[in-house]
């Protein structure tokens, strides 16, 4: 038997283009003469498709376009995800499902058991958990197909993995006292750069202990804040990983089983957390603008880290003509600021266009003198510049149809360090979920083989230049110090009088969790953030606004 992979780049709720990819590569994988060819979780809707599916008019479309995808089945097989009709009298109207197409018709179909509700996941919210296990039988041999968790253990990950559980037993233990001759595993799962090695283990872990191969196809792309990064896998049944997709590629493959059964190499997998990091915020933007019909990009060059790493991956994703960037320098700006963001740009090839918002700052200062009078200057000052900048961005993206893209890290967002209507404005937070020691890799990473980012925005100390003589630490503690708890608090979720480490006493991790906490209707008015951590901020992070704790 010969088994095609297709690790494919869907949008949500985009049957024409959906169903033609996968009739693509239906007909690629008929002509490499495989049997079958596998295609990953809600392929057919795209991942996550989320209220559209209590929509009639939305599954009514789907089952059409299952049946046109069925008509290309003819001498070949195909397993495709789709939600299916719950005929039943009780429970939701639907399952996560995957289809076995085959005859030019729907030939079988498995239900998913285990239905996530960690993190940004609510799939319980729209399905029925299965409890019926069956293996699918194709040209004599056994399939056990599973969708995405239901290979999955809890243990697999860390405490923040739960799913929605009807019964206490494994879907794949059941399915293997079935003696099926392969596992099969659809998946939309999400790049996160603290659980590319776990999810590997999963599927090398489970073909070693039922001694099966397992194959397992997820999708690359992006839809929204979520990327995809591929990384579909064949592991044989010693739990040697035989081969391994790229990441935030498309790609299909075909393998034939006896081969894979016998093979007992393995491929050596390396991966570089800040490539990945890289690669993953490269595609993020890349699909946002494409699968939303966007042509262009705006962004405030303020010769500042964040600013110049997030040009650098817009340039990469968008390419330099369909990129732009304002210089908005104030009284307090350096002027090697403002020469670093030239010669930033004039490297990438951007159209730049400088704004100096003083005499507009000065015109409101002087209106609002009465009302402030007696007032001493304080923060106020410094919110007005930041919006001031935003308003000259958003006038820019109005009449011209460049989408402003916000430029603050996560660092920032936690603890409030950003101002609502100012620097916090954009259609897409491109750094909202890296950490600003994380955005200085990225700048090496940048300038890896040549020098893109000038050595004097990575090295000088960092400054919103808001009032004279102000650096970051002013109000903050270093980087280092400040990522470590908030990496501790937020990702691992760790008990306040558990969070430790060099330079970290109880008082600063109390006054840094109190930031967090009381800026959280901060982040509710934020832009969505392209999600590269196991805990960003968005949906994925559900906190009170008015909660205390």
């Amino acid at each position: 038997m010969k088994i095609t992979l297709a690790q494919l780049n869907y949008h949500v709720g985009n049957f024409e283009k959906n169903s033609r990819l996968i009739i693509d590569a239906i007909r690629e994988a008929e002509k490499d003469k495989s049997d079958l060819v596998i295609f990953s979780e809600l392929s057919l809707t795209g991942y996550p498709p989320l209220d559209l599916l209590k929509h009639r008019d939305f599954i009514e479309r789907c089952c059409e376009y299952l049946n046109i995808i069925a008509a290309e089945c003819h001498d070949i097989a195909a397993l495709v995800g789709a939600p299916a009709i719950n005929h039943n009298n009780s429970g939701k109207k639907l399952y996560n499902a995957a289809y076995l197409l085959a005859e030019g018709k729907i030939k079988d179909k498995v239900f998913k058991s285990l239905l996530p509700t960690y993190d940004i996941f609510d799939e319980y919210r729209y399905f029925e958990p299965s409890t019926n296990f069956k293996v699918i039988e194709l040209k004599g041999n056994k399939l056990a197909v599973t969708i995405c968790e239901d290979l999955w253990d809890e243990q697999s990950f860390e405490n923040d993995f739960s799913s929605s559980r009807m019964y206490t037993v494994s879907p794949m233990d059941e399915l293997a006292r079935q003696k099926p001759d392969m596992i099969i595993n659809i998946s939309a799962s999400p790049f996160s750069y603290t659980k590319t090695e776990s999810k590997r283990k999963i599927f090398t872990t489970k073909a070693a202990k039922h001694k099966l191969p397992v194959f397992m196809v997820n999708q690359v792309g992006a839809n929204t804040d979520l990327i995809f990064e591929g990384n579909s896998l064949v592991a044989g049944p010693a739990g040697n990983i035989i081969d391994i997709f790229p990441a935030f590629e498309e790609h299909i493959a075909s393998f034939e089983l006896p081969d894979i059964i016998k093979n007992r190499t393995a491929v050596k997998v390396e991966t570089n957390r800040i490539e990945m990091i890289y690669s993953a915020l490269v595609v993020g933007l890349k699909d946002y603008f494409e699968k939303m019909n966007f042509n262009s990009a705006v962004l405030g060059l303020s010769g500042g880290i964040d600013s110049a790493v997030c040009l650098c991956l817009a340039v990469s994703a968008l390419g330099p003509s369909k990129v732009r960037v304002l210089l908005l320098p104030s009284m307090y700006s350096s002027k090697h600021s403002v020469d670093d963001a030239i010669a930033l740009s004039t490297k990438l090839g951007v159209q730049y266009d400088i704004i100096n918002i003083e005499k507009a700052y000065l015109a409101i200062e002087k209106s609002l003198s009465e009302i402030m009078k007696g007032r001493p200057i304080d923060v106020t000052e410094e919110n007005i510049q930041a919006r001031l900048r935003s308003l000259i961005l958003m006038a820019v993206s109005n009449k011209f149809g460049n989408i402003l893209l916000n430029t603050s890290n996560k660092s920032e967002t936690a603890v409030g360090y950003s101002t609502l209507y100012g620097d916090m404005a954009g259609s897409i937070s491109v750094l909202g979920d890296v950490y600003k020691t994380d955005v200085y890799r990225l700048a090496d990473y940048i300038n890896r083989d040549s020098q893109i980012i000038p050595c004097n925005i990575i090295t000088k100390a960092p400054s919103a230049e808001l009032s004279p003589h102000q650096k970051d630490t002013d109000s903050l503690p270093e980087y280092e110090i400040l990522d470590s708890v908030l990496y501790q608090y937020i990702e691992l979720q760790k008990a306040i009088s558990d969070i430790k480490g060099p330079d970290i006493n109880p008082d600063l991790v109390k006054n840094i969790i109190g930031l967090i906490n009381k800026n959280e209707f901060k982040r509710f008015q934020a832009p969505p953030i392209l999600r590269i951590s196991g805990k960003a901020f968005g949906p994925g992070r559900r906190m009170p606004l008015v909660g205390e704790y």
